[in-house]
């Protein structure tokens, strides 16, 4: 029985694309319209449950609580957001260069 020598492992190369400011720009502006869009979802949603609940339809009281308080943290959520970009931008208006 004859052993070959063993080879080191060789690293796949891995590509990275670098994105130019412009993409990086429109992947945060993306991420804050899904973002956007998820929390109307949210609010969508716990106004369908309440309708459901409200027309005595099969609606459980903890379904309506969940969807309820998932759209108020995620509301709250979106404010908080805007606060920190709002406050952001007014610190960076007032930077002197």
């Amino acid at each position: 029985m004859r052993i070959e020598s063993v080879r080191p492992l060789q690293p796949t190369p891995q590509t990275e694309t670098v994105q130019s400011p412009k993409e990086k720009g429109d992947d945060f502006g993306r991420l804050l319209t899904d973002a956007l869009k998820e929390v109307n979802q949210a609010q969508l949603e716990s106004g369908r449950v309440q309708q459901d609940f409200m027309a005595g339809r099969n609606v459980e009281l903890h379904e309506l609580v969940f969807a309820m308080e998932r759209a108020s943290v995620s509301l709250e959520l979106t404010m908080q957001v805007r606060n920190k970009l709002l406050e952001a931008y007014k610190q960076i208006e007032q930077m002197q260069i």
